[in-house]
């Protein structure tokens, strides 16, 4: 069979099973054909669904024989799932970690229903980081995932496999989840466009109503803009018991991506705050992308204002952060032990990922909700500066240097804390999104000199998506991506 469908993005695939001018079971082949090419260069899926994906596809066509078809928007859309956190029921769940191999999920999450509600076609799952901690996909359990543009590099993480998936053309999109940068930082390497939404925006249940206090969020990367507002469409809302919400949408974000943008101001930022891992530098091609991007807005109608980082100036921040983070590992160990029964050993566990749990075992009670006070400050800080001088939102690198070759989180004799150095490199403009619970993006507008796409993130207003689409649906427009294609491709004859 030959690939017909290649350059549709997902809601233009649901468009031509809806009016059946493709079946269900071809699309579906193709995308099976699509993993088999070139799956074994990347290892970005390492769990495949293709029964359980034939028997929902069998089922769609029925419905389009019977006409009578769902409103969905992506139906019989193949659709691939981070193995982590969101869990699909009688599927492989080992979120990158030896100590739950051989788990099988025994439900599905709310986040997964609304997938399938959506029509989506739940095609395999990809690649993630021993649970998630780090932002690289490496993980002892399955091995690294390469990045499309440069297979020696890093795809990012950790939703490094997702990201690896969508940027050689498998799928037009795949979940991911972000609890310091991990669908942003991964869109940056791989050349997509990866939103991590308001918190409370997409449900976590119904085994958590927050995680870590509410610094992980889940959604998708994507090739387009408008995938990406229109699964948020899909997936959006509260949950019955969820803690919290997200301020409601005026409207549809995909119709967001329709609508005139106006002129934004927008504060641009690319030197690293004090208390946002300062010791960090910004890597020339990092700042290049950010001030090109300025430029871009500004050509585009847009006020850019350079902000100077000791506004955001915040001493304790990135250290209350990690004492939220560790303790957060330290309770997917508690998690994992409950679920399945017995007490799990330091050898079932990465060398990197023990010391954190570690290191969140020995945090107080005090320590946390210390750690929690100071991230509300900071976020009552961010809060005030944006509506003190009327910013609509920050435009920054996503990383402070680009993608780096896979290997260079490993801990060494002279350096054993290496993957926490290299960690603060990778996040030190992402992070800060997942303790204020604003919406951001990265966006790929520039590529280096070696072809390795570096990505800029814009940080919106608490709740306010909306803008951030308009925008992001704009520079698609003025500075297309879509056509850009790495040399691991489907599309590639060889």
């Amino acid at each position: 069979m030959t690939d017909e469908l290649m350059g549709y993005d997902a809601l233009a695939l649901g468009g031509l099973i809806r009016k059946g001018e493709i079946s269900p079971f071809e699309t579906l082949d193709i995308i099976i054909q699509r993993i088999e090419k070139v799956n074994a260069k990347l290892n970005a899926v390492i769990h495949t669904l293709y029964d359980q994906a034939r028997d929902i596809a069998k089922n769609y066509r029925d419905k389009i024989i019977e006409s009578k078809l769902p409103d969905a928007p992506f139906y019989g859309v193949p659709f691939l799932l981070k193995d982590l956190l969101a869990e699909y029921e009688g599927a492989p769940f080992h979120e990158g970690s030896r100590a739950v191999e051989g788990y099988l999920s025994k439900l599905d999450s709310e986040l997964v229903k609304r997938h399938k509600a959506a029509g989506l076609v739940v095609v395999g799952k990809t690649n993630t980081p021993e649970f998630g901690l780090l932002p690289t996909t490496e993980p002892a359990l399955y091995g690294p995932t390469a990045n499309p543009w440069d297979t020696t590099l890093t795809p990012g993480g950790s939703s490094g496999g997702s990201a690896a998936a969508v940027a050689a053309g498998i799928v037009p999109m795949a979940h991911g989840n972000d609890g310091g940068g991990s669908i942003r930082i991964p869109a940056s390497c791989c050349g997509l466009f990866g939103l991590k939404p308001t918190r409370g925006r997409n449900p976590l249940g119904p085994l958590f109503g927050d995680i870590g206090t509410g610094i992980v969020h889940e959604h998708t990367v994507t090739v387009t803009v408008r995938d990406s507002a229109a699964l948020l469409d899909a997936t959006s809302g509260p949950d019955l018991g969820d803690p919290y919400v997200a301020p409601p949408r005026e409207r549809p974000f995909l119709d967001e991506t329709a609508r005139d943008v106006g002129r934004l101001k927008i504060g641009l930022l690319t030197g690293i705050p004090e208390g946002w891992n300062e010791e960090t530098r910004v890597h020339p091609d990092c700042e290049k992308a950010a001030t090109d991007a300025a430029r871009l807005c500004e050509s585009l109608g847009h006020i850019v204002e350079e902000i100077l980082p000791e506004v955001f100036s915040y001493p304790s921040l990135s250290m209350s952060f990690g004492r939220i983070f560790s303790c957060l590992a330290g309770r997917f160990v508690a998690y994992w032990e409950k679920e399945l029964g017995k007490q799990l050993t330091q050898d079932l566990f990465e060398p990197m990922t023990w010391v954190t749990v570690q290191a969140g075992l020995k945090r107080t009670g005090a320590d946390y909700l210390g750690a929690l006070e100071d991230c509300q400050r900071f976020s009552r800080k961010l809060a005030n500066w944006y509506h003190d001088g009327s910013y609509d939102m920050i435009l920054s690198p996503t990383l402070s240097i680009p993608p780096t070759k896979l290997g260079a989180f490993q801990p060494s004799p002279d350096d054993p804390m290496r993957a926490l150095n290299v960690t603060r490199a990778f996040v030190a403009f992402t992070y800060f999104c997942n303790l204020t619970g604003q919406p951001a993006m990265s966006v790929p507008l520039f590529w280096n000199d070696d072809g390795v796409p570096i990505g800029v993130q814009f940080a919106g207003r608490f709740g306010d998506e909306a803008a951030l689409f308009r925008l992001a649906s704009q520079l698609e427009q003025a500075s297309p991506w879509t056509d850009r294609k790495p040399p691991v491709h489907c599309s590639n004859r060889s």
